[in-house]
């Protein structure tokens, strides 16, 4: 994809995120984690970021887009879902050792994945403010509603 293409794709995600969010926020669990406050990050390959912060608490906002950059900027340096990362490497299975993650700074939670667009382009995404399934769900959907809106 051009760059150009990439930047239209992104806001669309962007978008699509934010018209999904009162769909979440209507289950009881996921709204009890945030009160609408939630964040978006998204990393290029070559390292450009993008992200949003949905809701209106600053300081929610402040600690929601956090992890969701480290969740994003964890799947950009592994390729792996977080939590995927993580299950592989303590069942013996992956040696974080080349990541350069010291294991302390493992996230953990879902909400960071991998999303590949075509042939040449993969977007590392993170969210937080939900549950860790809504997290991943809401991400999936936006990036979906995106293509199909190509």
């Amino acid at each position: 994809m051009k760059h150009q293409q990439d930047l239209t794709l992104i806001a669309k995600i962007i978008s699509a995120v934010e018209r999904r969010i009162p769909e979440y926020l209507a289950n009881d669990e996921d709204r009890q984690n945030n009160e609408g406050n939630c964040a978006l990050c998204l990393i290029e390959d070559s390292g450009a970021i993008y992200g949003k912060l949905f809701g209106k608490d600053k300081i929610r906002l402040r600690n929601s887009f956090r992890l969701a950059w480290i969740k994003a900027s964890q799947v950009w340096i592994t390729g792996l879902k977080t939590g995927e990362f993580e299950k592989q490497v303590y069942s013996g299975t992956l040696d974080d050792a080349p990541f350069g993650i010291i294991r302390p700074e493992f996230i953990g939670w879902e909400g960071g994945q991998p999303i590949k667009i075509d042939g040449h382009t993969r977007l590392s995404a993170g969210f937080s403010g939900f549950r860790g399934t809504s997290d991943l769900a809401i991400v999936q959907q936006a990036v979906a509603d995106a293509l199909a809106s190509k």
